[in-house]
């Protein structure tokens, strides 16, 4: 099960609860789940009601998370996220921070206009500020902190979420990453706050329980980066030398969204020799193509276990899917209205 923002951590503090357990318990039947975005500290949130794994009360309420899908039969990797500057003053009341002070173009975040709110407001991010040296260590820190709370909390792993626009891949890309000391300008130099930061987390939890997520030709929230696919798969090398469990390749989920060429998918498999996690609105046939030919080890369906919380029956029976997502929930909401109320086959 790949990631997916749900927006339903209880307030305030955003904390983990029963309703997510019982969301995520749902669906242990993924065998692997990865969970949703989860921030490292109060700086790395940039939308309403994403849950956070740097409190006493955030680990324990993951903690029940993790035990509810444990005594379902399955396994949970909690990803770990810092938005950087994909976030506005609206949501955590701070100025976000970036390598450079760029500001997404076009990139709007949401925050819930009222305490008793499910509609989401889509407001602009904000113009961040450049990280100081100071800045970057501290990040680095929170991800092993983060880490360390993970496992405390019961997860099989984490994840560190180095795609989609966030601040890994913030530093990753040229066009937002204009600095000219020992984290910008060159790929080398470009990739080591990403490979900082996976040091620290698997110097913490060992490098078998970490990995990564990468998405090198995933170009909204400002990111058009052409020498992107190169850099990735110079990082592909650098975390193989380390060791990690996994990289997860995050693709496009909308319509006409660009295909990976075979050519990047074959360059990763050499470049990276442990396990690779493809997702990204493959069918089971698209996912099954990729296992056949060695370019994937893990396939990972997303909006599919939304309505299906038990989708991996239903592929393996040849069972009728709900096809029906209320979207009105899909970001957000306060209750088990399309979250916890989609049926299992039969029921």
């Amino acid at each position: 099960m790949a990631p997916m923002t749900r927006s339903r951590s209880q307030q305030p503090g955003d904390v983990p609860w029963a309703l997510m357990a019982e969301y995520y318990a749902q669906r242990a039947s993924a065998g692997l789940i990865i969970s949703e975005a989860t921030q490292i500290s109060l700086q790395g949130k940039g939308y309403a009601a994403t849950p956070g794994i740097y409190t006493p009360e955030q680990v324990a309420g993951w903690s029940e998370v993790t035990n509810r899908v444990h005594l379902s039969g399955g396994r949970i990797v909690a990803q770990l996220w810092h938005v950087g500057r994909v976030s506005s003053a609206k949501v955590n009341g701070l100025q976000p921070i970036a390598p450079s002070a760029l500001i997404a173009n076009d990139t709007f975040v949401y925050i819930f206009d009222s305490d008793d709110s499910t509609d989401a407001v889509f407001v602009p991010v904000d113009e961040p500020r450049e990280m100081s040296d100071s800045d970057i260590l501290g990040v680095v820190q929170e991800f092993a902190v983060a880490a360390s709370n993970a496992i405390l909390a019961g997860f099989d792993g984490v994840e560190v979420h180095a795609a989609n626009g966030y601040l890994i891949d913030q530093f990753l890309r040229k066009n937002s990453n204009i600095r000219s000391d020992k984290y910008g300008g060159n790929a080398y130099n470009r990739i080591r706050f990403l490979m900082e930061i996976v040091n620290a987390v698997a110097d913490v939890i060992g490098k078998e329980r970490t990995g990564v997520r990468l998405s090198p030709y995933i170009k909204f929230k400002d990111m058009d980066d052409p020498e992107m696919p190169d850099t990735i798969l110079l990082a592909a090398r650098k975390l193989n030398e380390v060791g990690i469990a996994y990289i997860h390749l995050c693709e496009a989920d909308w319509d006409d969204a660009p295909e990976i060429p075979l050519s990047f998918r074959k360059a990763l498999r050499t470049n990276f020799s442990n396990t690779l996690i493809v997702t990204g609105n493959k069918t089971p046939e698209e996912g099954e193509a990729l296992l056949e030919a060695g370019l994937a080890d893990i396939i990972g369906f997303g909006r599919k276990f939304i309505a299906n919380p038990d989708y991996p029956d239903r592929v393996k029976y040849d069972l009728p899917m709900n096809t029906i997502i209320d979207t009105h929930t899909l970001f957000g909401g306060r209750g088990s209205r399309g979250y916890t109320d989609y049926s299992f086959y039969g029921a």
